[in-house]
């Protein structure tokens, strides 16, 4: 099977997800589902229909994290250094173009979030940074064109 990385933040976040699904909305949505049993005909009765919707994401999204956290490989970043570009690096890039700067930290597919600075291993940008070092140039191609980046720096925090 293939592992999952994942920060610790990562980790933690989808954890907590998975016990709030379980310790908390799926009893809510079977005390739902039950109250609205208690409203007569199921055919027509829109609070129930919604209340099994509900229940199948909830139950589904439950299952998706049990195999995400079965397969996690959780990596520590502040517990990596070198100057060579992996997963859980931050690092500092400049558009060659535009000259403007951007911060990304490499994380999990799972983890990811671009408006924090959070990019996934499997990302574009990420599979041309792999490897580099600081001052080296990347070509990354986007869906407006090829952007060029210069690595200023790369840390492990």
């Amino acid at each position: 099977m293939e592992k999952i990385f994942l920060t610790p933040e990562g980790f933690a976040k989808l954890e907590a997800e998975h016990n709030d699904l379980i310790q908390n909305q799926r009893p809510a949505i079977i005390k739902a589902i039950s109250e609205a049993r208690e409203l007569g005909d199921l055919s027509e009765n829109a609070e129930y229909h919604s209340a099994k919707e509900q229940q199948g994401f909830i139950e589904g999204r439950i299952e998706e994290l049990e195999t995400i956290i079965g397969r996690a490989e959780v990596i520590d970043p502040a517990r990596m250094s070198g100057d060579t570009i992996k997963f859980g690096a931050t690092v500092s890039l400049v558009d060659v173009d535009t000259e403007e700067d951007k911060i990304y930290k490499i994380v999990g597919r799972f983890e990811a979030d671009l408006a924090h600075g959070k990019i996934a291993l499997d990302s574009p940008i990420a599979k041309a940074l792999i490897g580099k070092k600081a001052e080296d140039e990347v070509d990354v191609i986007t869906p407006s064109g090829t952007k060029t980046y210069e690595i200023e720096k790369v840390e492990y925090k």
